[in-house]
């Protein structure tokens, strides 16, 4: 058997932040007059996005492209944080604040990406399939690698996050590929490495700093030896 197609995750698999999220909700925040703490706002963060509702899979595409959901994670940062700011204020700071994230210069790609991707873009079909919204467009092309992709579906768009099999599907669909013939490599265990099972996929399980993406084209190799 060989590999016709590659589907990545993004961010924690192809992308990450050289800052962390504390440091970049900082420097929007004290661009709007408030002062807040690196280190409480990373740790509010992680605490906040682990609770934070599911988003609903319905397979439609969610018009506001997951944006309401990403306010409301917001507000339950800041209150973490002890701070109830005036509406106006917060309404300011969080239009920045999400237009921020799809801005040059905040993500970054992992050293070894490129050398992956310029490796085995002639061999397969490439896409990523990822739990993001419609800012990884700009993000991907700001860091140079957007044409590499044959198909990139987010769950925004999809209307189904990871690990709904919908969003593979979708994949597959558009590359024209059938799962046994397709290896997914993501940093999760459960919307990566078991979805991907699930549906059929070949898992590459990225696990930072120990595995990277460095040994995915020895991966995809051994499956024709």
């Amino acid at each position: 058997m060989t590999i016709q197609a590659i589907l990545f995750d993004a961010a924690g698999t192809l992308i990450h932040l050289p800052h962390g999220v504390g440091w970049h909700y900082r420097q929007v925040a004290a661009r709007h007059g408030v002062e807040l703490d690196e280190g409480r706002l990373s740790a509010a963060f992680a605490v906040a996005f682990k609770a934070a509702a599911p988003r609903v899979s319905t397979g439609i595409s969610r018009p506001d492209d997951d944006k309401l959901w990403w306010r409301a994670l917001v507000l339950n940062v800041l209150a973490a944080c002890g701070h109830d700011l005036p509406p106006a204020v917060f309404d300011a700071m969080f239009e920045e604040l999400y237009a921020h994230f799809a801005k040059p210069g905040v993500w970054a790609l992992y050293p070894e990406v490129p050398a992956v991707l310029d490796a085995l873009h002639p061999l397969c079909k490439l896409g990523i399939v990822s739990n993001f919204d419609r800012r990884l467009y700009p993000v991907l092309e700001h860091l140079g690698i957007r044409h590499y992709f044959q198909t990139i579906v987010v769950s925004s768009e999809i209307g189904a996050d990871k690990p709904d099999p919908r969003i593979f599907a979708a994949a597959l669909s558009t590359l024209s590929v059938n799962a046994a013939e397709t290896i997914h490599a993501g940093d999760h265990p459960e919307q990566d490495w078991r979805a991907a099972e699930l549906a059929g996929i070949h898992p590459y399980r990225v696990q930072r700093p120990e595995r990277g993406l460095e040994d995915l084209p020895a991966f995809v190799s051994s499956f024709s030896t």
